[in-house]
């Protein structure tokens, strides 16, 4: 098995070197050789272009704006699919759509379901107790502590915005081939996962940054 590997190794090699005197892409080392694998994988054969990388922009630094700047035209569309409704901020909606695919948990589950901070979690939660449109009574696994429910009022709202709620995520993914919907899935996922973790320590703000080891 172990020669079978490596002799798949090697013909890779051959390919790439082979195929890199065609593209000029790709850097005749290591580094240059996983970046052709990439490229193999995900069909995208050469590096883009970014604004400011000719002065050092890291390609860390662009995938942050434009995580940002996704997250901004996303709540746009959010804002647009609620215009005229009952609903105050596209949060309070995203909060019974949980409650509703998950069914009843306690407060602060829900909280960090969505990842927010407890005082923003609390206030969207007591927003939507006040519209009625969740309720809160003693949990069944310990009668100590209380957890929170969808009610037929909010679940009535929440359908009355749902074709607008699509229509605006569908927007989001734009004109991504379904092949490119998947792949941005499983980047995205990951990533989602790498960053749970640090959520699920709830490090202070202060400590924050110091304590993040990002494995490569």
């Amino acid at each position: 098995m172990k020669y079978k590997l490596l002799k798949e190794i090697i013909g890779l090699v051959e390919e790439f070197d082979a195929e890199k005197g065609v593209n000029g892409s790709f850097s005749d080392d290591f580094d240059g050789f996983k970046r052709w694998i990439a490229a193999k994988e995900t069909g995208i054969s050469v590096e883009p272009y970014w604004e400011g990388k000719e002065n050092g922009r890291t390609p860390e630094s662009v995938i942050s704006t434009l995580l940002v700047h996704l997250n901004r035209f996303a709540k746009s569309y959010s804002k647009a699919a609620i215009w005229e409704s009952d609903f105050s901020t596209q949060e309070e909606y995203i909060y019974l759509i949980t409650l509703k695919s998950f069914g009843e948990m306690t407060k602060m589950e829900l909280i960090r379901r969505n990842i927010h901070e407890k005082p923003a979690g609390m206030a969207i939660i007591n927003r939507l107790i006040k519209q009625g449109w969740i309720s809160q009574q003693n949990s069944e696994l310990d009668r100590r502590s209380k957890v929170i429910y969808i009610t037929e009022s909010g679940r009535l709202a929440l359908d009355q915005q749902m074709e607008k709620i699509r229509y605006a995520t569908q927007i989001v993914s734009g004109n991504l081939a379904y092949s490119e919907k998947i792949t941005l899935i499983s980047l995205l996922d990951k990533l989602s996962k790498f960053h749970q973790v640090i959520y699920d320590k709830n490090i202070s703000p202060d400590k924050l940054l110091e304590q993040i080891n990002i494995a490569k």
